[in-house]
């Protein structure tokens, strides 16, 4: 009996070992609150169910924040997926910090339109579509705004919103009123006056999209800029707002996947990235957190490709910055902001 019960406990734990060898693991960074959520339902239990993957799913820091740290620690920072945006995919690539992406490792990067493709550069898979939008308050604003130009409309003086520069959205609305004026997205001249000239109208400025959403959904605020995944997402709500990327255009926010150098995990990641990026992983992905798709086999309801970029041709209706150029100019506009506009609105 001794012999017996020595022995099972020997076949135990090599089973255990044997399990353990077996199982496969992954570390992912992303955002935390609903969107923790959203990833967790729509992509890694699904992913973990189909390859018996284990994932674990880390919601701290932001973007910026999580490059700071793939950046501190060579390209090791803990995690084996990023979900980032395509500035840090351009910047991780050039720093060596972020690894190659191939058609071999994750084949579906062949349905993705080529040109977001090169605009993310060959470290970032992009996975999901957002746009800067013009949202307001459906039950405020009659006739409904159209224009950029309309945020200086003076019903709106003291019911507008703005981006400081630490928000990417205020880069971003320099951009957009620089194209308007004619000028190349990131010769920002124009965007820096208009700024100047709104700031004043603005009954705040915040850091994040999450801080300006409550202005809108209070009703203090009528109209401001956001991207269109949150602003779908609080129509759906049942907030009484509407959003539309205005007559003159609009910039993109294009997410990324990313793998660390350094990451312990990358057949895993690559695993992961390819879910993601199949026909089921963006459909589902799309619908859930309202964001639009650069793989353009995906089926959509007509109302929802309505509001969201999901085909070739609503690509090229977007004005495109070179992202390498938006980075190396990022400290003077910074710069000027804090010299132009934040005078202004004090």
């Amino acid at each position: 009996m001794k012999t017996f019960h020595y022995l099972s406990v020997i076949s135990l734990a090599l089973g255990l070992q044997g399990a353990q060898a077996n199982a496969q693991e992954l570390i992912v960074n992303g955002y935390g609150g609903p969107y923790g959520d959203l990833i967790q339902e729509t992509i890694i239990k699904p992913f973990a169910a189909e390859t018996g993957i284990d994932v674990i799913y880390d919601e701290t820091g932001s973007s910026g924040a999580d490059y700071a740290k793939i950046k501190a620690t060579g390209g090791n920072p803990g995690w084996d997926v990023n979900v980032m945006t395509a500035a840090q995919s351009l910047d991780g690539c050039k720093d060596g910090l972020l690894e190659p992406l191939s058609l071999s490792a994750v084949p579906n990067l062949a349905f993705i339109d080529p040109g977001l493709r090169d605009l993310a550069g060959e470290c970032g898979a992009v996975h999901e579509l957002q746009y800067v939008s013009l949202l307001y308050r459906t039950d405020k604003l009659d006739p409904a705004p159209t224009s950029w130009n309309d945020l200086a409309d003076p019903r709106l003086n003291g019911k507008i919103v703005l981006p400081t520069f630490n928000n990417l959205l205020a880069s971003q609305m320099l951009q957009v009123y620089s194209a308007m004026a004619g000028n190349d997205a990131n010769d920002v001249d124009p965007g820096l006056e208009m700024l100047t000239k709104l700031a004043p109208h603005a009954l705040a400025f915040e850091d994040t999209s999450a801080l300006m959403d409550k202005y809108i959904r209070e009703g203090d605020a009528w109209a401001m800029p956001f991207y269109s995944g949150r602003a779908g997402g609080m129509k759906n709500g049942g907030v009484p707002v509407d959003f539309i990327i205005p007559a003159e255009g609009t910039v993109p926010l294009v997410a990324t996947l990313n793998v660390p150098v350094g990451a312990e995990h990358k057949d895993a990641a690559h695993m992961f990235i390819d879910y993601w990026l199949s026909k089921t992983g963006q459909e589902s992905w799309a619908l859930a957190y309202q964001v639009g798709t650069a793989r353009a086999d995906v089926d959509l309801p007509a109302d929802f490709r309505a509001k969201q970029v999901t085909t070739r041709e609503d690509i090229q209706k977007l004005i495109l910055p070179n992202l390498s150029v938006t980075a190396s100019r990022l400290p003077e506009w910074a710069d000027r902001w804090e010299r132009e506009v934040v005078p202004a609105a004090n």
